[in-house]
C-alpha cells in the first residue's frame, strides 16, 4: 500500500530556528563533500565552491568600493562541486523524502527540506557519467509548489568532468536578517561547521567561498587557526563508544571553549564549557601561543538520536532512575567528555587556577572582607573563577556561596535537635561542634559586612568634603543624606539606613529620629513651628537594665545636629547666620513644645531635658569667630570646639569635617585592623 507525502505538511513540521538560517547552506556543502567522496576522486582533486549572491539592485545604488558593495543583502548562494553528480540513483533518492540511501553517512533524506525553509526555490544543474560512460546532464527546479519541477535530462552539450551546482535562491527575509552578512563571517561559520572534515584523517576537499572579488579558502583558515594537530581518542559510556577529537584553535569567530556534539559528520550542537572546568576561562596558552579549546564528539548513538532537522538530539537531559544503568543521557555524555577534557587540559589549567585564587583573595581583602570567615567552607571548584570577572559578578558569586552555606546550616540545625539513630555521643559532639563553628563563621561574616559598610561610608564622606574636578565642594544635602536620608523619620527608615555613628555611637540607640522635618510634623512635640532642624533625636532611657531601682520616671535627652556645606564662610550673628544659635534655637523650640515619646507618653519637666547640639562644618574664619564669641574651648587636635551653655542647659560641640572623619576612623580602627582594611 503506497502512502503519499504532502510536501507542504512536511515543511510545516520541519523546524528551522531563525538563528540557523545558514544551516541549509552548510547542508549543501556537506552534500558536496559526500558527492566527492562517492566519486572516489584522486586525493587533492576534490573541490567545492560557494558563491555569495547579493541583491544586484542594492549593489547598483552603492559606490564601487568593495566595502560598500559588501553591505548589500544576500539573496542566495551557489554551491558547486566536482562530485559524482545527480545520476539516476541519486535523483531517485532526492525525490524520496526520508530516503535511506545515505543512511550510512548519517543522511536522513530531509536536508533538502531545510533548503525550502530558508529559500523560496532551488535550481540544480548537474553533469554526471551515465551507465555507458557517456557524460549526461540533468537540471531541475525544487520548490514548495510542485516539489521537483521542469526536470530535463539528456546528453551533456559540452565534454568535461562531472559537476553539480545547487543554486539556493530567494533567501527568506527572517532568516536573511538573522544570518551573517560578510563573507568573512560566513567563512568562519562554515569553517566551524565543517571543521570535523578538516581534522579527520582522510581530510576534506578544497572548499572556497567567494563574494565578488573576495575569496577565502577553508584550508587557509585551518592553517591560521589550528595551533597544533588534533588528538583523537575513543571512550565508552554505558557500553556505547564515543569518538573524541580534541582541537586547539588559535582564533575563531567564537572565543568560547566548547564541546561540539556531532551526528552524521555534521556539527549539531555546541555547549559552552565556561564554569564547568575549574581553571578553564579566557584563552589558554602553550608554547605555540594562546588557543581556544574545542572537543568534537561523534558516535553511532548520536547519529541515531539526532533530530531530522539536525539542530538538536532526542536525548533526555537526565537518565530515569529505572533505566539509569543503561539509558544514556546528555548529562552522562557531558560528564564523561568533561572528565577527559579536564585530563587533556590539566597542564594548562594550573596557572589559571592560581590567578583565580589571587583574584578572589585580593577582592576579599580589599572589597569583600565579609566573605573571609567562610572562604574555607566554599568548595575549591566554586572559587575557581575567571580573573577578569567584574567586582559585581564576583561579589554575587561569593554571596551565592554564602547563601548555600547558610541554607545548609539551617537544614543541619533541624537535624541536630536529636542524635541520629545509632550515632555515638562522640560523633554527635563532633557534628555539633562543626555546626557551631560554621554558625560562628557566618556571624563573623555578618559583622565583617557591617564593618566594611562603615569603611565605605567613611570613604564617601572623605570624598564629599574635598573639591571636585570643577573646584567646587559638595552640597550640604549630599553629606546630610549620607548621615541620614533627608525628609524622613525613624518610622520611615531602618537603623541600617542611617549612619549616625559618624557623629556619636550613642545616637544609634534612639527612640525617635527626624531628619530635615518641620517641628510641627514631629510626633514627639506639640510645637507649631515650621523650622526644620537637620537632625533631631530623642533618647528615652527607660530600660530597667540601664537605670537604678529608685527611678520612677524615665530620663531623656535631645540631640540636635546642624550640618553646613564644606568650607562655607558666611557665619555671622543671629539665628539665621550662626549655626550654633540655630542648633540651640531648635532645642529650645522642641522643649517648649511639651516633648512626648514616640508612643505619646508625656515626659515630665520637658523644658529641662538634657540637650546635646552638634554643629558639623569646616572651621572657616567666620565659624572660628562665632566659637570664640560663644566662649568655646578648642579641642586638643585643633579640629573642633566644645562648651556647655548654662542658659540652654546644653552641651555644644562644633566638629570640623576632618575631625568627624578622623574620629570615626579612630573609633573603628580596631575593626578595620581585624579585617585588614586601611584606615587612611
Amino acid at each position: 500500500m503506497s502512502i503519499e507525502t504532502n510536501l507542504h505538511g512536511r515543511l510545516r513540521n520541519t523546524p528551522l530556528p531563525q538563528s540557523h538560517g545558514l544551516l541549509p547552506l552548510y547542508e549543501a556543502v556537506v552534500n558536496s563533500i559526500h558527492a566527492i567522496e562517492e566519486a572516489s576522486l584522486s586525493p587533492g582533486t576534490g573541490k567545492v565552491s560557494v558563491q555569495v549572491i547579493r541583491d544586484p539592485q542594492q549593489i547598483l545604488t552603492f559606490s564601487d568600493t568593495p566595502k560598500s558593495r559588501g553591505i548589500a543583502d544576500i539573496v542566495g548562494f551557489r554551491v558547486t562541486d566536482n562530485g559524482i553528480g545527480f545520476n539516476d540513483v541519486n535523483m531517485d533518492s532526492f525525490r524520496t523524502l526520508d530516503s535511506e540511501y545515505k543512511a550510512e553517512k548519517g543522511g536522513r533524506g530531509v536536508g533538502r527540506l531545510l533548503w525550502l525553509k530558508a529559500f523560496r526555490r532551488v535550481n540544480v544543474a548537474s553533469t554526471f557519467t551515465g551507465e555507458n560512460g557517456t557524460l549526461l546532464s540533468r537540471a531541475f527546479e525544487f520548490n514548495t509548489t510542485e516539489g521537483v519541477a521542469n526536470e530535463k535530462c539528456g546528453a551533456a552539450q559540452n565534454s568535461g568532468d562531472a559537476s553539480t551546482t545547487v543554486h539556493l535562491e530567494g533567501f527568506r527575509n527572517k532568516y536573511q536578517k538573522a544570518s551573517a552578512k560578510s563573507v568573512s563571517s560566513i567563512a568562519h561559520s562554515l569553517f566551524e561547521h565543517c571543521l570535523w572534515y578538516l581534522v579527520r584523517e582522510e581530510g576534506a576537499p578544497e572548499i572556497v567561498i567567494q563574494d565578488d572579488d573576495e575569496i577565502l579558502r577553508l584550508a587557509d583558515l585551518y592553517d591560521k587557526y589550528m595551533l597544533s594537530s588534533a588528538f583523537s581518542e575513543t571512550i565508552s559510556i554505558k557500553g556505547q563508544s564515543f569518538h573524541l577529537t580534541h582541537v586547539n584553535l588559535q582564533e575563531t569567530s567564537t572565543s568560547a571553549h566548547s564541546i561540539a556534539l556531532c551526528a552524521a559528520s555534521r556539527l549539531v550542537k555546541e555547549e559552552n564549557l565556561s564554569g564547568r572546568i575549574p581553571g578553564l576561562y579566557g584563552k589558554l596558552q602553550n608554547g605555540a601561543g594562546e588557543f581556544v579549546y574545542k572537543c568534537y564528539v561523534s558516535s553511532e548513538f548520536l547519529d541515531k538520536a539526532v533530530r531530522s532537522e539536525r539542530t538538536d538530539f532526542d536525548i533526555s537531559e537526565n537518565a530515569t532512575e529505572l533505566f539509569g544503568d543503561s539509558e544514556i543521557s546528555l548529562n552522562d555524555i557531558r560528564d564523561s567528555v568533561i572528565a577527559r577534557t579536564t585530563q587533556r587540559l590539566l597542564p594548562y589549567l594550573e596557572e589559571n587556577k592560581q590567578r583565580s585564587k589571587e583574584r578572589v583573595t585580593h577582592f576579599v581583602a580589599h572589597k569583600g572582607p565579609r566573605y573571609r570567615p567562610i572562604l574555607g567552607r566554599i568548595p575549591e571548584d566554586a572559587l575557581s573563577i575567571d580573573p577578569s570577572i567584574s567586582d559585581k559578578d564576583l561579589d554575587l558569586a561569593l554571596h551565592k556561596q554564602l547563601a548555600i552555606i547558610e541554607g545548609d546550616l539551617l537544614a543541619e540545625g533541624h537535624e541536630l535537635m536529636s542524635p541520629r539513630e545509632g550515632e555515638e555521643y562522640e560523633d554527635y559532639q563532633e557534628r555539633l561542634q562543626d555546626y557551631l563553628q560554621t554558625a560562628q563563621d557566618i556571624k563573623k561574616s555578618d559583622l565583617a559586612s557591617y564593618v566594611f559598610h562603615r569603611r565605605v561610608i567613611l570613604d564617601l564622606l572623605g570624598a564629599a568634603i574635598v573639591k571636585d574636578a570643577d573646584g567646587k565642594y559638595a552640597r550640604e544635602d549630599l553629606i546630610h543624606n549620607l548621615i541620614m536620608p533627608m525628609g524622613t523619620d525613624s518610622s520611615q527608615v531602618k537603623p541600617d539606613d542611617c549612619n549616625l555613628w559618624l557623629i556619636d555611637e550613642r545616637l544609634a540607640f534612639h527612640e525617635y529620629l527626624a531628619s530635615d522635618k518641620a517641628l510641627t510634623a514631629m510626633p514627639i512635640t506639640d510645637s507649631t513651628s515650621t523650622k526644620e532642624p537637620d537632625i533631631c533625636a530623642l533618647n528615652v532611657f527607660d530600660n530597667p537594665m540601664l537605670v537604678s531601682e529608685g527611678d520612677a520616671l524615665p530620663l531623656a535627652s535631645i540631640v540636635v545636629v546642624e550640618i553646613k556645606r564644606p568650607m562655607r564662610n558666611d557665619a555671622a550673628e543671629g539665628e539665621k547666620k550662626d549655626p550654633i544659635e540655630q542648633a540651640l534655637d531648635y532645642l529650645d523650640r522642641i522643649r517648649n513644645g511639651r516633648v512626648l515619646t514616640a508612643l505619646g507618653r508625656p515626659i515630665p519637666a520637658s523644658d529641662r531635658i538634657p540637650g546635646f547640639c552638634y554643629v558639623i562644618c569646616d572651621l572657616t574664619p567666620s565659624i572660628e569667630k562665632r566659637c570664640r564669641i560663644h566662649d568655646a574651648i578648642r579641642t586638643s587636635d585643633g579640629l573642633g570646639y566644645f562648651f556647655y551653655h548654662k542658659e540652654y542647659g546644653a552641651y555644644v560641640e562644633v566638629l570640623s569635617f576632618d575631625r568627624l572623619v578622623n574620629s570615626a576612623k579612630e573609633r573603628n580602627r580596631a575593626f578595620f585592623d581585624q579585617l585588614g582594611l586601611p584606615t587612611t
